[in-house]
């Protein structure tokens, strides 16, 4: 099997792979509650699978994948409570939405160091996390010579579990269960599951988790390869089409971009909201201490 991850890669093989395609993807995931039946990691380990086997198929490399992303704060806690109740532990490897995205600045700043003519940024951890994900990129572009793209993986999943041609995405339930089974089978195991009658919450479990299929898992990794090999040639040919200035090179470049672009928008990233509902957490919450997101540029 070709090696396509930067950090098992010998500089020879990252050379001729760079020429053969310049591209990079970047994953995003974090360990977080996934029923009892998932391994944590499953964000993480779903979006660097399956970046791997797109660069595998079209060309790339895939840089090492970042196992923190944004959880515990805003509607994401709403969202703990409801599903996780009172745990003890959650095993999440968290961190706010400005540390995050500052931290992919820094990746974005690498791609253009590298002269990379695209480069793929794809988070398998949802909630509206995704949407500023986009709005970064937006923001970033015009500093950068670097095609660049974000998405959820889940927006590559267009025909979905049940084929009915919509995105296909849910939290530890069918569809991240199926895919998670499909590329790391030892990180899925169904005979963890709680009886079906047992009171929940189980720890975030999803309500269609019995539906798991690992022969689908299959088919929407397909989906989601190929989806991302036509993306990656669209964003090639881009970087062809325009005069590409790259020039985010230092980390003084970074924190000026932060400073002047990405910082005064960050208040309207949606992850930097106290609630998506107007719903409000009770102070006996375990998650209420880093509900409130502080006001943060």
């Amino acid at each position: 099997m070709r090696q396509v991850q930067w950090e098992r890669m010998f500089p020879d093989q990252l050379e001729a792979a760079y020429d053969d395609c310049p591209l990079v993807y970047f994953t995003y995931g974090l360990c977080e509650p996934h029923g009892p039946h998932d391994a944590v990691g499953l964000d993480g380990l779903k979006a660097h699978g399956i970046a791997c086997e797109a660069a595998r198929a079209h060309g790339g490399i895939v840089a090492p994948p970042d196992f923190w992303h944004i959880h515990e704060l805003g509607g994401y806690a709403l969202w703990l409570e409801r599903t996780v109740g009172q745990a003890e532990r959650s095993w999440m490897t968290c961190m706010p939405p400005w540390q995050h995205f500052k931290n992919i600045c820094y990746h974005i700043r690498m791609a253009d160091h590298l002269r990379f003519h695209a480069a793929i940024f794809i988070t398998g951890h949802y909630g509206p996390n995704w949407k500023d994900l986009k709005t970064l990129i937006d923001l970033v572009q015009p500093h950068v010579g670097t095609r660049l793209c974000g998405l959820p993986d889940s927006e590559a999943n267009k025909p979905g579990f049940d084929n009915d041609g919509q995105s296909g995405g849910d939290h530890a339930g069918k569809v991240e269960t199926s895919l998670l089974w499909a590329l790391h089978p030892d990180c899925v195991d169904l005979s963890r599951l709680p009886p079906e009658d047992a009171p929940g919450p189980h720890f975030a479990m999803g309500p269609t988790v019995r539906k798991s299929d690992r022969r689908v898992g299959e088919r929407m990794v397909a989906d989601e390869v190929r989806w991302l090999g036509e993306k990656a040639k669209e964003l090639l040919g881009e970087y062809g089409k325009a005069n590409p200035d790259h020039k985010l090179q230092t980390y003084e470049d970074v924190e000026m971009l932060w400073e002047t672009v990405v910082g005064p928008a960050l208040s309207g990233f949606e992850t930097m909201q106290d609630s998506w509902s107007g719903e409000s957490l009770p102070e006996t919450s375990v998650w209420h201490p880093n509900w409130r997101v502080p006001n943060r540029g």
